[in-house]
């Protein structure tokens, strides 16, 4: 995996002159305490802070496991200064990877440039270590100095939190993992997994209508909803109305106040009903 090269940070000014305040994330100020807590001397760390905010430190390149930049000592003097940190095994970066896939959220924070505290959480719940805890960082320079770290070691130290502070994926690149490598991974496990192919073509075929049940009485199963029954059986032709004489047997030609009875109209009438309702009774067949 090729290393990741970041342009030396200029200084950031005194506090009477408008400082440039680095470091404030939460996640940048962890990596800093860190090694402030594995120091064994306060001195290096204090000359260390002001190298960095001075300029002293040159281009940082960011590789799996190590940040290293040349850092210029009061007498001109180059060092070549490293700090390392123990990359993740591959077990534990999908571990890891799988837990911060399955929150929603997360992508578009680390992508906004954030690094989420229930990113942290997840690395806890894959049994893994993210940030560096106390004494996870070595610091090595070819310095004379016997101090741990030395003043070189915690300049440098300090800018790589700035650079944390700026790209959470610096410190996923320091794990072992690129920017593309992690964002391919959520993207990857995120995604809804496509539909498997059937082994057997019957699976998911349609139901055979002559085979199916007309309904769930007597199965103990709940409703199934729509059936499909197939396809139906022509519909019977409609019936031609019946003869005037089985039509209206008994009708008297005239009323009792001696009306005539319109024979012909009231035929008419009842063919029409008999029709609609034949209509309709073959509808509902359908």
């Amino acid at each position: 995996m090729s290393a990741v090269g970041f342009p030396a940070f200029p200084p950031t000014g005194t506090a009477t002159k408008g400082a440039v305040r680095r470091g404030q994330s939460w996640w940048a100020r962890a990596w800093v305490r860190s090694m402030e807590e594995f120091a064994l001397d306060a001195g290096p760390l204090k000359k260390g802070r002001a190298y960095a905010r001075t300029g002293r430190v040159g281009s940082i390149t960011v590789s799996p496991g190590a940040v290293q930049a040349r850092v210029q000592d009061d007498d001109g003097e180059m060092y070549h200064t490293v700090v390392s940190l123990e990359p993740l095994t591959d077990d534990e970066w999908d571990r890891f990877l799988r837990i911060l896939a399955s929150r929603s959220g997360r992508l578009a924070a680390l992508l906004s440039g954030e690094m989420p505290r229930d990113v942290v959480a997840a690395a806890v719940d894959a049994d893994i270590s993210l940030l560096p805890g106390i004494g996870d960082l070595e610091p090595e320079c070819d310095c004379p100095t016997w101090d741990l770290p030395c003043l070189h070691a915690a300049a440098l130290s300090y800018q790589a939190g700035w650079l944390l502070d700026a790209d959470p994926f610096v410190l996923f690149l320091l794990r072992g993992r690129s920017r593309e490598q992690v964002l391919d991974a959520l993207r990857g496990l995120s995604s809804p997994a496509p539909a498997a192919e059937p082994s057997d073509p019957s699976v998911d075929s349609a139901p055979d209508p002559t085979g199916a049940p007309a309904s769930n009485e007597g199965t103990g199963a709940a409703p199934s909803g729509r059936r499909i029954l197939g396809e139906l059986p022509t519909p019977p032709d409609v019936p031609e109305p019946p003869s005037a004489a089985d039509l209206l047997p008994g009708v008297p030609d005239r009323t009792a106040d001696g009306t005539p009875v319109d024979l012909t109209g009231l035929r008419a009438a009842l063919a029409a009903a008999a029709l609609s309702a034949a209509e309709r009774l073959t509808a509902l067949d359908r």
